[in-house]
Formats: structure tokens, C-alpha cells, sequence
């Protein structure tokens, strides 16, 4: 970070930054500016007299004042315009008023709100956060990155936004998500905010509105695709790898065939990892290990139905399969367990469509054949859950209301207690609300979503829905790859992160509660999950022995609070 020096604590922790900016130009500097908490000391030094207001402040009655602000904004949207123009005037009293404040500020500053702010990008467009580089620039991306990469960046979270959350391809709005993504970083694991960088991949849209919208700010044209589309993606990757051949590359809500190839072409060259494939897979496995606990059963003996065969559905799937396997079933026979619903049904071999990855769960014509549907070219989620009798329904179709009472009834005649997770955001967009699943059930479903819900009435007792938010596992994914200094992402770093956030599940001391942490551990969890990440990085052999594990993951959090500042005669950069 320019302008920037840190000094550091024999344990890496902060001690004092320093900076040659003074007056309104510090102010300016989100990373530094503290507002009215600037001591006298330091207005003096900085050239800050006459500039703030006379009152020195501490950063909890800064935070007040702004929780008080947050609260007289009429609208989620208003709410979220906010805390990005506190984001980007004073980020350590962002993260301290969020932080303080985290269940009922996520959903403003990510889902569901964040799809409306991104949808509304060129609209609401104020200033601009992170980097942005469109392809006919591709020939300046060297140029680019040159700009603003240093060895001090540790993660960049990537989007060509095609495939933004349940609302699809958004265009330039998608760098939002890249900004939104990094902040659940620092809320979640205290991933230091000054190390990190959103990048927007601007190859076009095909959302006819933008298109034809003379404010929108992208690129208007079509999408880049193809060899051309490659051809851009590998020029960025590589430029990044060459800057930072150890940097910790996260791809975020690209389509999903993109998505699977983009993953599949770095994995074994760099440390990368896709959220939507990998960190959803987690928290959902996650959520799936703890109600079999909550249920008596074992994984190997569910028959799991996805409405959806996308990069979420697939990409859950396989670490699914993963531990099936894990648990003693072949990888066919783990495979054949699982059915998908897509755009035009039941996925099937024959499909001319069908794409490499959803392939081990298309199901030939002979496995079918028999089955009592309507209509065989066709055969529907309610066909299916007829025929195929699943225990496991999974949503992430954003299809809303997808779960409808037949489909739910049919599954309860042959499942006593069903496991539905409706997974897609936003809430609008979810498959069911939990309070219907109860209600058509009995009370007997057990029941984890994508979206916030409120609690419900189970069995005459209030009881919070789990949320299968990623927020428990990427950020300490994240935070124990940086400790570890990983030069790879493994699956078993993977299942790693997966089991450290099950042994946090409720139900291991009540089977009747909710099948994943409150947001309000997620640090606790993020902690956890850093530690065992680096244990196994250190066993896979993509990281270098540490003696103290917990010291190296306390090494690279970041806290926030205002730090010592004092003078610099020249421009450093160091972070």
C-alpha cells in the first residue's frame, strides 16, 4: 500500500503505521483516516487543526453515532449505501461497526442485499474500490497490476460476473461482489483488509438491459467467449502469478461452465480455490454431516436429490462423493446415489447439452425405464422424488418455491425425517421457506437454507434456522492458507475445513438444534478451521513445518482498532 509503512511486533502483529500523507489528503486515505479519533498529538502532526472537529472520540463512540445513522436508513438498500460510504471514508471504523453488529449488518453489507446493489451499480456509482480490467485493456494488464500489486497483497477475489448469486450475469455491478466477498473475509477471520484486492474481469454482458442502458458503466458487448475468453482469462492469471507467484488466487460467481474450467486450469499450478464449487460444498457437507447426527444415520445410506446442476450443484456433489467415499463406498457407487434436476429435467446421459462435470450424475435410459412418470423425455422433480424416494432434497436451482407441498409430501411418504436444504439466494429465490417445510412435515424436516430466515415454531419451541452461509468456511480457508503460507489448496485441505466446522455444529450437544453455528462464532469457527487447514497444508506437503500454529494464525489477523501513527519522510510501501 503506497504511502504506507508498518511496523511490527516481534509476534507480526501491528505495532504503528506510518505515512508521509498529512491533512486532507489523510482524511482522504481510507486505511488511515480516523476521523475524530485523531489524537491532538497527531492532528498537530498531520496538519489536521481545523479540519475535524474539536471533540477527540474513541472508535466505540464513533461506532454508536454510526450504529445510530444505520438505523435511521429507511431501506436495506439505503442500509448498504451506508456502511460502502463508511467503507470507503474510514475502514477500521467500518469493520469495528460491523463486527460489533454482525448478524444484523451481514445482510446488508453481503446477501440478499448486495444483489440489489450490484444489479444497481451504475445507478448508485459514487467511487471505485478494487481494480477493474475490461478486455479491450487486455494488452494493459500488465500495466494494470503493475499499479497496484505489491508483495503485500495476500488474496484477490476475481468475478467476470456472469453468475452473481441467484440473479446472473450483471456485468461491471459484479466488482461488488469482489468487494463484498473480502470484507466477509475481515468480518469472519480478521483477514487484514490492507492485503487484499477485488478485481473485476469486464468481458461484456449479455444482460440485454445493460446493453442497451446508456448509463451503464462496463463495457457494453456481448460477452467475450470461447478461445478469445481463455485467451484474456490466462493473460491475467499469468500476469498475476508473475507478480505474486504465492498469492491466493479466489475466483467468485463466474458461469458454470467457466467456473469449472477456470478452477481445473490453475489448481495444480497455483493456490486457488472457487467459492461457489468449493466453499458452498463445504458448508452444505458440513450441514449434511451434523443431520445425520441430529438423525441417527450415516452418509453412505442417503439418496440425495439437487434441484439445479450448475457449479453449486456439482461442485457440492463431488465433495460429497469425496466423503461417501471416505467413508467406505466406491466412487461409482457414491455417484449413484446422487440425481440432479436441470432446465430440462432429470439430467440424462443423452442430453447433447450435458457438460463434462454434471456427467457422473446424468443417469442412463436402462436406470429409468421403468420408472412411473408422465412423461419420459421430461421427468420432473416430483417424478423424480417418486421414483428415486431420496432422503437428502438440496436446492440450489433459484427456483423459487421449487419445494412445493407435493413435492415435500411425496418425499415424507418414504422418508420419515427428510433433510431439505432450500440453498439459493436471494431469499426470494429460495426453493422453500422453512416455516412450510415444518409445516408439511410435521415438524419432522430437518431443515438448513442458503438465505437468513427468522426462527420457527418446532414442536412448540422457537428454534433458529441454520444458514449454510459460506461465511463459515471460506474466510478460515483463507485465513489458514495466508498463515500456512500455502502454495496449493488441496482436497484434503478442503475435507479439513469441512470437519473442523462440524465439530462446531450445535447438535453434537443437542440433536434437536440448529445443524450449523450462529454467525455470531464465526470467529471462533474461523479460528478453528485456520488451525486445522494449516496442519493439513503441512501434511500435504504445501506448506513448511510450523512449530506454533496457533501463534502463526494470530501472526496475520488484523484487528480493528485505530494503530499508533506517526511520520514517514517518504513514500513506502509496505503492508
Amino acid at each position: 500500500m503506497k504511502n504506507i509503512v508498518v511496523e511490527k511486533n516481534s509476534d507480526g502483529s501491528i505495532k504503528e503505521l506510518k505515512t508521509d500523507l498529512t491533512g486532507q489528503d489523510l482524511l482522504n486515505n481510507y486505511f488511515l483516516n480516523k476521523g475524530t479519533a485523531f489524537s491532538e498529538e497527531e492532528r498537530e502532526m498531520f496538519n489536521l487543526v481545523g479540519k475535524l472537529p474539536h471533540k477527540v472520540e474513541t472508535i466505540e463512540e464513533q461506532g454508536e453515532r454510526c450504529y445510530q445513522q444505520f438505523l435511521a436508513q429507511p431501506t436495506p438498500l439505503a442500509k448498504y449505501v451506508y456502511l460502502d460510504q463508511l467503507h470507503n471514508t474510514n475502514e477500521t471504523l467500518y469493520y469495528k461497526v460491523v463486527g460489533d453488529h454482525i448478524e444484523e449488518m451481514m445482510p446488508m453489507v453481503y446477501t440478499p442485499t448486495v444483489g440489489e446493489a450490484i444489479q444497481k451499480f451504475s445507478q448508485e456509482y459514487r467511487t471505485n474500490r478494487g481494480v477493474i480490467i475490461s478486455y479491450p485493456e487486455q494488452d494493459k494488464i500488465d500495466a494494470i497490476l503493475d499499479e497496484v500489486l505489491n508483495d503485500d497483497i495476500d488474496i484477490i477475489v476475481v468475478t467476470d460476473a456472469e453468475g452473481i448469486l441467484g440473479i446472473g450475469d450483471q456485468g461491471v455491478g459484479g466488482i461488488n461482489i469482489c468487494i463484498g466477498k473480502l470484507a466477509v473475509y475481515t468480518f469472519c477471520a480478521d483477514i487484514n483488509p490492507m492485503r487484499v484486492l477485488p478485481i473485476m474481469l469486464d468481458v461484456g454482458t449479455n444482460n440485454e438491459s445493460m446493453l442497451k442502458d446508456p448509463g451503464y458503466l462496463g463495457w457494453q458487448h456481448p460477452r467475450v467467449e470461447g478461445a478469445d475468453y481463455d485467451s484474456f482469462i490466462d493473460k491475467f492469471v499469468q500476469a498475476v502469478h508473475k507478480r505474486l507467484p504465492n498469492i491466493y488466487l479466489h475466483w467468485e460467481d463466474f458461469a458454470k461452465n467457466n467456473a469449472r474450467k477456470n478452477l481445473d486450469r490453475y489448481i495444480d499450478k497455483m493456490c486457488t480455490f472457487n467459492d461457489d464449487m468449493q466453499g458452498t460444498g463445504i458448508v452444505t457437507l458440513s450441514g449434511l454431516l451434523s443431520a445425520m447426527v441430529a438423525t441417527d444415520q450415516k452418509l453412505i445410506d442417503q439418496r440425495i436429490i439437487f434441484h439445479g446442476a450448475g457449479t453449486s450443484a456439482t461442485g457440492i456433489a463431488d465433495q460429497i462423493v469425496d466423503a461417501m467415499v471416505l467413508e467406505g463406498l466406491s466412487k461409482e457407487e457414491a455417484e449413484s446415489r446422487i440425481w440432479m434436476v436441470g432446465r430440462r429435467g432429470m439430467l440424462k446421459q443423452e442430453f447433447d447439452t450435458l457438460q463434462d462435470f454434471q456427467r457422473p450424475y446424468a443417469r442412463t435410459k436402462d436406470q429409468y425405464a421403468d420408472w412411473d412418470v408422465a412423461d419420459q423425455e421430461f421427468i420432473s422433480l416430483e417424478d423424480l422424488v417418486r421414483n428415486a424416494k431420496p432422503t437428502v432434497l438440496i436446492g440450489v436451482s433459484t427456483v423459487a418455491n421449487a419445494f412445493n407441498e407435493t413435492v415435500v409430501k411425496t418425499m415424507l411418504e418414504h422418508c420419515e425425517r427428510p433433510i431439505i436444504f432450500p440453498l439459493s439466494n436471494p431469499t426470494s429465490n429460495a426453493e422453500a421457506k422453512p416455516e412450510d417445510l415444518m409445516k408439511w412435515t410435521n415438524d419432522k424436516a430437518v431443515v438448513a437454507t442458503g438465505s437468513p430466515f427468522g426462527p420457527v415454531m418446532i414442536n412448540g419451541k422457537e428454534t433458529r434456522i441454520a444458514q449454510c452461509n459460506n461465511a463459515f468456511a471460506f474466510p478460515g480457508l483463507g485465513l489458514g492458507i495466508i498463515a500456512a503460507k500455502a502454495t496449493r489448496v488441496t482436497k484434503t485441505m478442503i475435507w479439513a475445513c469441512c470437519k473442523a466446522l462440524t465439530e462446531f455444529s450445535p447438535v453434537s450437544q443437542d440433536k434437536t438444534a440448529p445443524l450449523l453455528p450462529h454467525i455470531n462464532d464465526v470467529k471462533k469457527v474461523s479460528f478453528y478451521v485456520a488451525k486445522k487447514v494449516v496442519m493439513q497444508a503441512i501434511e500435504d506437503g504445501v506448506a513448511e513445518p510450523i512449530a506454533d500454529i496457533d501463534a502463526a494464525v494470530k501472526s496475520v489477523m488484523w484487528e480493528a482498532k485505530y494503530y499508533p501513527l506517526g511520520k514517514i519522510s517518504s513514500t513506502v510501501s509496505c503492508c
